[in-house]
């Protein structure tokens, strides 16, 4: 087969797809991808999988090419070199709609991927005190009552490496000033009056960014690290643990410590196995009636990043940061077995449906 040749379904039954230029396409190989063990352990499982890489100027190409698989997994961030989704998310409906499976949909990516599913699921026993907030007016009369009651953390509505999400306190030196620090990497924090601050906020409620933020109390045990829970489907597949992450405080004078790396863990992790027993036993169906996904869309491979709560009756408790769903990367090998193994039962229903149709 040569790159740019549309695999037939004997050749290729799986996609997987993730942003590149036209010579990265034009070589198609694996090896080079962030993928490459996936492929490899789909090689192994006799299942024939390709690479579907992604732009904007060609994706007439790329969806010729998807319409001749059963199963797309997709890693593309929502916002991947100053592009958004729009053109790819289109594409991949149309796509789904002809009878390929894509994971995850941008049906489940909107109902998981976004900051609005802490709102949905305050109430279930990993939410937290969170307010959805449509307009800058409404944040400048809530934000100073609910700011009374400690730092909060304020989110846009999509993004990824800490973009858009702002940790924010009363200066307790100041009553005129607001301490207010960044997410993204190399971030100081900064002491702003409340008209600086609005307009700093302003462009989040723009209609291109979402139009509103989530505001989320503020986790005093961020001290003590994240934990990012890696799922295939509805079971745990691994862990990521990191002990110092974004937003971390300062202690006295000093600067706060830049994050950590994040370190991977089998699904069989002890210190995380009653959250994983959480998940797996109910969180995740609880989860998912919550926002109205139907359980053939859940994602064939997202994460969820908990931070530690104040613990209830001596059980630690997980209180959910954010969920990603639309590139979950890197990821544990420990993830990669149970990938393949939902990759077959998809690709098995794939056969029974067409079998039935016939």
């Amino acid at each position: 087969m040569t790159p740019l040749s549309r695999p037939s379904r004997g050749d290729a039954r799986v996609a997987l797809l993730y942003p590149g230029d036209r010579a990265a396409r034009n070589r198609c190989d694996p090896a080079e991808s962030r993928f490459a063990a996936l492929f490899d352990a789909f090689a192994a499982a006799g299942i024939a999988a390709r690479p579907a890489v992604y732009h904007d100027d060609f994706a007439d190409e790329v969806e010729a090419q998807l319409h001749a698989v059963d199963v797309v997994l997709v890693w593309c961030n929502p916002i991947e070199g100053g592009r958004r989704r729009d053109v790819l998310d289109a594409m991949l409906r149309r796509v789904a709609d002809a009878g390929v499976h894509v994971s995850a949909h941008p049906d489940a990516i909107l109902a998981l991927g976004t900051k609005d599913v802490l709102v949905a699921s305050r109430d279930l026993p990993f939410g937290s005190d969170v307010h959805r907030v449509d307009s800058l007016a409404q944040l400048e009369s809530e934000l100073p009552q609910r700011l009374l009651g400690g730092a909060r953390v304020l989110k846009q509505h999509r993004g990824q490496s800490g973009a858009g999400v702002w940790r924010v306190e009363r200066d307790a030196a100041d009553s005129t000033l607001l301490k207010v620090r960044h997410a993204q990497r190399g971030s100081e924090e900064e002491r702003l009056a409340w008209p600086a601050f609005l307009q700093r906020m302003a462009p989040y409620f723009e209609p291109a960014s979402g139009g509103h933020m989530i505001d989320q109390a503020w986790q005093p045990r961020l001290v003590d690290g994240m934990v990012r829970a890696y799922l295939v489907r509805d079971r745990v597949g691994g862990f990521g643990v990191q002990a110092v992450n974004a937003l971390y405080p300062a202690t006295g004078a000093e600067p706060p410590p830049l994050p950590g790396p994040r370190l991977y863990y089998g699904a069989d992790l002890a210190s995380c196995q009653g959250l994983r027993a959480s998940l797996e036993s109910g969180w995740v169906e609880l989860l998912r009636e919550r926002v109205g996904l139907a359980r053939e869309r859940l994602p064939l491979l997202w994460d969820c990043d908990f931070l530690l709560g104040e613990p209830d009756a001596q059980v630690e408790r997980y209180v959910l940061c954010e969920i990603n769903v639309s590139s979950v990367s890197p990821f544990p090998p420990s993830a990669i077995p149970l990938i393949v193994s939902a990759v077959q039962a998809q690709l098995a229903g794939c056969k029974e449906a067409a079998s039935g149709a016939r």
